[in-house]
């Protein structure tokens, strides 16, 4: 198996998009190579805990409404070609995402990672749930196979903070600036929500050339 590091923030709506890019080429190729792992990247890591209005935050990062609107205008338009239906009237508050990545984490510990991120986009943008809300988030976790009482414990304290704050630290002194950034076993780097037929085209790439080393 090849790893396949993704750097993601369940709240960026390209990090959604290029989730549904790869996981549709990934089914095209049912025999890809892939070990996939999910890293933190915070995209407002100095957002309040508590989150704030989203309609006052993306005006006032996008200078005013007539900006948010033309900055998003691509968005609505690349999740319509991906198959994505986001309903970003629905989200009422852009969440400190921090808890959603210990989340993450320990999923991770549980072989669920995917099934968590998924649950993760959908609650934001389909239903406008705030995943910045600790039982909101454990009801998610126990959605996807996780146990509710080691959940509620592990919210209860601040365990694997600082690991995610480092974790998130250690991709910007890398070089990472944004998200989705994939990375290929540890060496080729792909930044962006790339389309499906791009993905087709790497995974055959390596496995072609697993087959060569095979031979």
């Amino acid at each position: 198996m090849i790893k396949l590091d993704i750097l993601s923030d369940p709240i960026c709506p390209w990090c959604h998009i290029g989730k549904a890019h790869l996981f549709r080429a990934l089914e095209k190729h049912p025999d890809h190579p892939f070990a996939l792992e999910w890293h933190p990247f915070q995209l407002n890591p100095d957002m309040p805990r508590g989150g704030m209005d989203r309609r006052a935050y993306l005006e006032g990062k996008f200078g005013g409404k007539d900006g948010a609107v033309r900055a998003y205008a691509p968005v609505v338009e690349a999740a319509a070609d991906a198959g994505l239906s986001i309903n970003f009237e629905g989200i009422a508050k852009t969440p400190n995402t921090l808890d959603a990545h210990r989340l993450i984490h320990w999923a991770g510990l549980e072989q669920r990672q995917t099934p968590v991120v998924q649950a993760l986009f959908e609650a934001y943008f389909e239903k406008g749930l705030d995943i910045g809300d600790i039982p909101t988030l454990i009801d998610l976790g126990v959605g996807c196979g996780l146990d509710r009482d080691m959940l509620t414990r592990l919210f209860a304290s601040d365990a694997d903070t600082a690991d995610i704050q480092a974790r998130d630290a250690h991709a910007r002194d890398r070089g990472v600036s944004g998200v989705p950034t994939f990375v290929i076993d540890n060496q080729h780097v792909l930044r962006g929500a790339q389309p499906p037929h791009l993905w087709g085209q790497v995974i055959e790439e390596i496995t072609a050339q697993l087959k060569a080393r095979q031979a």
